[in-house]
């Protein structure tokens, strides 16, 4: 071990490259290519690798608009709806390392479900990312999300839902708090949803989406705290948690950290690391293979 790893806190390569390291929740320029072809995204992406390098991760998913109005570029969704290696670029660069899931707007449920079709149906999307702000920020349990969980349920792809308990309230009508997503999963109990930073305040949403079995808990986004991790191993299950860096906007020490030093089994961790998110993908993942 080096001390530049002491300094990170990071277990030893051989540790981590055990744990078998796939990350849902990786944030290059929150998915937005930007200008000439992308170049915006590679690079973030290209300044990501050396910290996933150093944490051994063997996948990294993240979250491409689509053209479908997630963004505030009217450029960029025009350039996006013309022309889908803008989309690609980055999965044919990094083939091995990268998966992803499309952003939806369930404000225009018809381009949703076109882009169902043809990201999810057709093309190498895994499932789809419900954002907390934006344009295409809606909350989970109005109407429009409905036919969209239906159709994502018909291709079997996973449904990650940013999440957020925020202190006095919403920020804006198109956040949903877990209870909602809680809500949402009751009405599609064979349909798996993805918590987002375990709703940010963690234990009011780890204890909203306990009894919702179709409910996972994600980890990044929201300051390390003592006893995360463990509560939520007590209250869910270790199969019910899965990990997320929020590279590169966050630390890999702070991130990576939550479980490898938590108070937990060594078998635990390499479910929480791997393995849970690994089996949540093998539905869809079946349906990829040629």
């Amino acid at each position: 071990m080096t001390p530049a790893d002491l300094q990170l806190g990071l277990p030893t390569s051989r540790e981590l490259k055990s744990y078998r390291i796939w990350d849902s929740y990786f944030t290059p320029s929150h998915s937005h290519p930007g200008p000439n072809g992308g170049d915006r995204l590679i690079a973030d992406i290209e300044r990501s690798l050396p910290a996933t390098g150093k944490g051994h991760f063997e996948k990294l998913c993240y979250f491409p608009h689509v053209g479908i109005g997630t963004t505030n570029d009217p450029a960029f969704e025009k350039a996006t709806r013309a022309k889908a290696d803008l989309v690609l670029r980055p999965l044919k660069r990094w083939p091995k390392m990268l998966l992803s899931m499309i952003q939806l707007n369930a404000n225009d449920v018809g381009a949703s479900l076109d882009a169902l079709n043809r990201w999810l149906r057709d093309g190498p999307m895994l499932g789809v990312y419900f954002p907390g702000s934006g344009p295409g920020a809606l909350a989970c349990t109005h109407r429009n999300c409905e036919p969209l969980v239906k159709r994502i349920a018909e291709l079997k792809g996973v449904i990650m839902q940013h999440t957020w308990f925020k202190t006095g309230g919403k920020q804006g009508p198109g956040e949903s708090t877990p209870s909602e997503l809680a809500e949402l999963a009751a009405r599609f109990p064979e349909q798996q949803f993805v918590c987002a930073h375990a709703g940010g305040e963690w234990q009011r949403g780890i204890r909203a989406v306990r009894t919702s079995s179709n409910i996972l808990v994600e980890t990044s986004g929201f300051d390390a705290t003592a006893g995360f991790i463990e509560m939520a191993v007590r209250e869910l299950g270790p199969r019910r948690i899965i990990f997320g860096s929020h590279l590169p906007s966050r630390s890999l020490g702070t991130e990576l950290s939550k479980i490898t030093a938590a108070n937990i089994s060594a078998g635990d961790k390499k479910l929480i690391l791997g393995e849970n998110y690994r089996t949540l993908l093998q539905p869809i993942l079946k349906t990829k293979k040629p």
